[in-house]
Parts: structure tokens; sequence; C-alpha cells
């Protein structure tokens, strides 16, 4: 198992390109499995959650063949032309709850699906229901039994229906499952309610290069006209506005100038506004996204919400930056209700957090930070972590970092070319 050994403090400066979309290359792959070509995704992200992707679409009978980059990413070749089954074992879902993403293309294509329950990062529940509900809602029939979700188009019928499917809550993964099976669906599909995010709007625009017919895609009402079939998918990963994020904290954390080539400054929401709240100079062009620090950090309260507010995904590596800041500030928690694991290994680093409900008050204080031997244990946890060791003083120690894995891209690469001392080692 690797870690992390990072010495601080470090000032990070340069220009970095920024990865594929993690959030988006998901959906995306598992599309592909509603439509027997050949197809070609581009600049996927080179991450463990890839690897347990490509598992699953060989286990159900697709031929893939990836091309890597000489620096970061892959182009992929997915030869979907026969599927040997419809099932997803418990085996390859339990590494990664995203896996039920295969659920609507499957159901779509196949007329029956069945799915193990999700795996993933434990920041909270991971219920089903929503998606359940909306291929219902066209015409899918349901069972769920011994940790199997089991659907199937009824006796008479070839395939699914279209229909209203009206979302409670936004959600972006059911989104993606629902648009996804009523791309094959006889008639149209309304979903009201549906997720806005930058990776919904990328899916539809991956499946409309099939041939899709798909409206609505950004907004709350998504109208889709069914087809009879779908043709090859052509398609660009775009850039991870997650990661961007990240170091684009991290600039502001280290009192440095990040430049991240390749975002998209739209995708980020709220986020940049929020960055120049606090302090930082934020300056952007058509690809790409600079942040020089003040060399001060303003405390502003966060509360995460849907896109286009600020995302969850970015809530623990904030808490870093605030940690830092001149002042007192909170972060409020809305999506997932066991996303403060962070919080207990800040604390070791020194800073001042305290835990009330579904919010953290932060106690900022400059320089707080001092390096020491840490837990990862989601995903962006580890992201905050890594960033609070950068800016230490002394050296840290990050275990678990397979968690880091999943959604960056040779993390310590990077961060070695903005000046920062990152060395994996085994542990």
């Amino acid at each position: 198992m690797d870690k992390f050994v990072i010495e601080g403090p470090s000032i990070l400066k340069g220009t970095i390109e920024a990865g594929g979309s993690k959030n988006c290359a998901l959906p995306v792959l598992f599309a592909t499995l509603l439509s027997p070509h050949k197809h070609h995704v581009a600049a996927v992200p080179r991450l463990n959650d890839m690897d347990s992707t490509m598992k699953m679409l060989v286990h159900m009978g697709c031929i893939v063949d990836q091309k890597h980059s000489r620096t970061f990413g892959s182009d992929w070749i997915i030869d979907a032309s026969k599927l040997s089954g419809a099932d997803a074992p418990y085996d390859l879902v339990r590494k990664m709850r995203a896996s039920n993403l295969c659920l609507g293309p499957l159901l779509a294509r196949n007329g029956i699906a069945k799915v193990s329950l999700p795996g993933g990062c434990a920041i909270g529940a991971r219920p089903m229901d929503l998606h359940l509900m909306a291929i219902e809602k066209l015409g899918a029939e349901v069972t769920q039994s011994a940790g199997f979700i089991e659907a199937k188009i009824p006796a008479g019928k070839t395939r699914l229906t279209g229909g209203r499917i009206i979302f409670p809550l936004v959600t972006v993964g059911a989104t993606e499952n629902a648009v996804m099976a009523a791309t094959l669906a006889k008639g149209t599909t309304i979903i009201e309610n549906a997720a806005r995010e930058p990776e919904i709007v990328d899916l539809c625009r991956a499946l409309i290069s099939m041939g899709a017919r798909i409206s609505g895609y950004g907004t709350s009402i998504i109208e889709i006209e069914g087809v009879d079939n779908l043709g090859p998918m052509n398609f660009r990963i775009p850039p991870d506005r997650i990661e961007t994020a990240t170091y684009l904290i991290g600039a502001h954390l280290t009192s440095g100038d990040v430049t991240i080539s390749g975002a998209k400054a739209e995708d980020l929401g709220n986020v940049l506004d929020y960055l120049t709240e606090s302090g930082a100079k934020i300056s952007c062009t058509d690809n790409s996204i600079r942040c020089i620090s003040s060399g001060k950090i303003h405390p502003v309260n966060v509360t995460t919400a849907p896109f286009p507010g600020f995302a969850t995904d970015i809530q623990a590596q904030w808490m870093t930056l605030m940690s830092y800041a001149e002042g007192d500030s909170t972060i409020e928690e809305t999506i997932f209700e066991n996303r403060f694991m962070h919080v207990p290994e800040l604390v070791r680093m020194g800073a001042n957090l305290e835990v009330l409900g579904n919010k953290v008050k932060i106690k900022g204080k400059p320089k707080c930070f001092d390096g020491a031997p840490v837990m990862a244990t989601d995903l962006r946890a580890s992201a905050s972590l890594v960033l609070a060791a950068v800016a230490a003083r002394g050296e840290s120690t990050i275990r678990r970092i397979y968690h880091l894995d999943r959604g960056y891209e040779n993390m310590e690469t990077k961060l070695r070319s903005l000046g920062a001392k990152v060395e994996r080692a085994m542990d």
C-alpha cells in the first residue's frame, strides 16, 4: 500500500494541465454499452476508478483497447458489438459506487439488468431509490434481493417506454441513469428537477454523438426523444473541474501562483467567486484559469449545494484553506451526512475545527499546520490532507492514498512540477 511523504512548506508556482474529468468519464464509458459498435473516448484519466470501469466493461463482453499518452490520460476504443451478459457482480461493483451507472444502459439495450448494490467512498448513504423510481417510470419491473437489483422490461414489450420523471431532489447519478435509459425508450421522456452539473451536460453531448435526441441539458428539465438504435460514440472527456479547483485552492493556501491549462471557468460554478472573496486574484481565458494568492486568506462561509452551487467534492479542500484564514468561518454540508471524516486528521496537523451537526466551525489561523502522520479516509479528504501537508512546517506522511488514486492522476508529479516536495513510497 502506497503513502505520500511530503516535506513542507512549499509555495506552489507554475503551470499544469488539467486532467480528464473522472465524474464525466464514468457515465460516458458506461454509455457505450447502449450501442453495438466500436466507440472512441479520448482523454480518459488514468485512475483506479477507470481500471474498475474497464474490468466491468470487459466482464460484460466488451473489448477495450487503451492507448496511453506520454504524460496524462488515455484514448479508449471500446468494442461493445457483443455483450456476454447483463450482470454487474458484487466483486466488481463493491470497489466503485458509480458502477451502478451500468443499470440504465444494460436495461435499455438488453431488456434486463442485474446489478449489485454499489460501494465506493464511505461518505454517507448511497440510496438507489431514485434510480429505481426513474426506470420504473420508463416501464421497467424492478426487484431487490440478496444485495442485487434486477430490472427488466415486462413480458410482451421489447423496449422501455418514455415517461415523465420528477425527482424530489437533485441527484446526479439517477439523472445520468435516467437519461441513458431513455435514449432507447419508445416515445418522449421528460425529466424534471434534473441535475445541471457539467457532467450531465457532457454525458448528453456524448450520447448525441451516438445519435441520441436530447434537449434541455444544463437546465432542470431534460427532454429525450427515444430512438430505435444508437451509433458509435466519438467523444473527448473534458477537464476535471474538481482537480482544477483543488490546485487553485493549493495556490492560494501556499501564497503561490498557479495556472491550470485546459480548464473551463464555467464548469466551476461559484468556486472562483469564493476564491476571489477569500483574497485570491483569479484570471481566466477560454482554456485556462490562473490563481495568484494575495498572501492573505480572508474567511468565507460556504454551504455545499448542487451545481452551480459550491460542490461537495471541494468542501474538504476548502476547509484546509479556511484553516489558514485570518478569522473564523463555517462550512455547511448539505449533500452527504458523513463527509467530515477529514476533520480529525486536519486537527492533528493544527487546525482548530469544531463539528456541529452538518456544520464545521473553523477558527482560522495563518500558518497553523505542522507536519504529522495522517490517514486518508476518502477521495476528497485525501486531497485536503495533501494540500495541508504541502503548506505545513516539517514532514507529513499520508497513508491510504489509494483513495487519492481514484480521482487524481499522478498528483505527486503535478505537485512536484509546481515546486512541492512530494514522494510516493511503500508503506
